[in-house]
């Protein structure tokens, strides 16, 4: 029997892309501000520094990362580096911008921040020389290579945080779900055929378990019941298919509904609004906002030490 693929169902429906930030060393305070539906991968190549972010507790919390080390902050959630102002503290940086934004199923189930030295995932090397090798050099396409192998990076960091659930301490959500074989098997059938007629019986069937025991270590594993979970999966799916254009009946059918009204009853009650008045509002966030009076063009206003994604250290 061929392993079981725990993560290809999900990213494949849900595209996180990164985009190449900042590399080179970084001197001083530099913040990284929070963007909705945004989050940051950093590499420290070389060298040492201090990383503060809030902690879960409001209180400002301070890390001192003393070796090389890869850093996933995959939410909107500022944070600072301390560096010295040498040239022997070495980094890449990349912007994650992610489908779904906050909603990912898999982004919620992670920390708000991962912190893991690079020698403990050794499938990481090879990634991580081909990615220094192209930001050390100007040639044609580098940005576009650049950009793919730092999404590398990040799901081979996802492939190693499945087998080290125990070890990050991670709380109940869907990696600590994927981690459990019997409740994996459930989980990447449902992500794979979502508008499946699905019961409990079912998903715990294919668990191969009771219904009892599925639902009891389904719940206590990802922190919310089997059946509410294929809810919140069905809707974050019809959120992508609207957003793409889908009609809300196409995606109700696609998505298991006997019909748009029944669809858009549940959406309003897991959303707050319809599908149409969610749609609207979602299209006018995302409409682009006219620049700040001063501003360059493509280049973001920022304050003295703050890299603003997508635009250069400010001086």
């Amino acid at each position: 029997m061929e392993p079981l693929d725990r993560l290809s169902s999900m990213l494949e429906r849900f595209r996180i892309r990164a985009q190449l930030f900042h590399a080179g060393p970084l001197c001083g305070v530099t913040t990284f501000g929070a963007s909705p539906g945004r989050g940051f991968l950093h590499v420290l190549r070389e060298g040492e520094m201090t990383v503060s972010h809030q902690g879960p507790d409001g209180r400002l919390q301070t890390i001192e990362v003393t070796e090389p080390s890869l850093l996933l902050y995959p939410r909107p959630h500022e944070h600072a580096f301390h560096n010295a102002p040498t040239d022997d503290s070495d980094f890449a940086c990349a912007t994650l911008d992610i489908e779904g934004g906050v909603a990912h199923p898999l982004i919620v189930a992670l920390p708000s921040v991962v912190i893991v030295p690079l020698d403990e995932v050794s499938t990481l090397r090879p990634a991580l020389d081909l990615l220094f090798a192209e930001v050390d050099v100007v040639a044609c396409g580098r940005r576009v290579i650049v950009d793919r192998l730092f999404e590398v990076v990040l799901l081979q960091l996802f492939r190693w945080m499945l087998d080290h659930t125990g070890d990050l301490d991670m709380p109940p959500g869907l990696l600590t779900g994927l981690a459990d074989p019997a409740l994996a098997r459930a989980l990447v059938a449902v992500h794979e055929s979502p508008g499946a007629a699905w019961s409990l019986g079912a998903m715990a069937d294919t668990a191969r378990m009771s219904r009892s025991t599925f639902a009891a270590r389904f719940t206590s594993s990802v922190g919310t019941p089997p059946m509410e979970y294929l809810t919140g999966w069905r809707i974050a799916l019809a959120q992508d298919l609207l957003r793409s254009g889908e009609p809300v009946g196409l995606a109700a059918s696609r998505l298991g509904y006997t019909s748009a009204p029944a669809f858009s009853r549940v959406f309003s009650q897991r959303v707050g609004v319809s599908p149409r008045q969610w749609l609207a509002q979602t299209r006018a966030a995302d409409a682009p906002a006219a620049p700040p009076a001063g501003a360059a063009d493509g280049v973001p206003l920022g304050s003295a030490g703050r890299l603003s994604a997508g635009g250069p250290p400010r001086a």
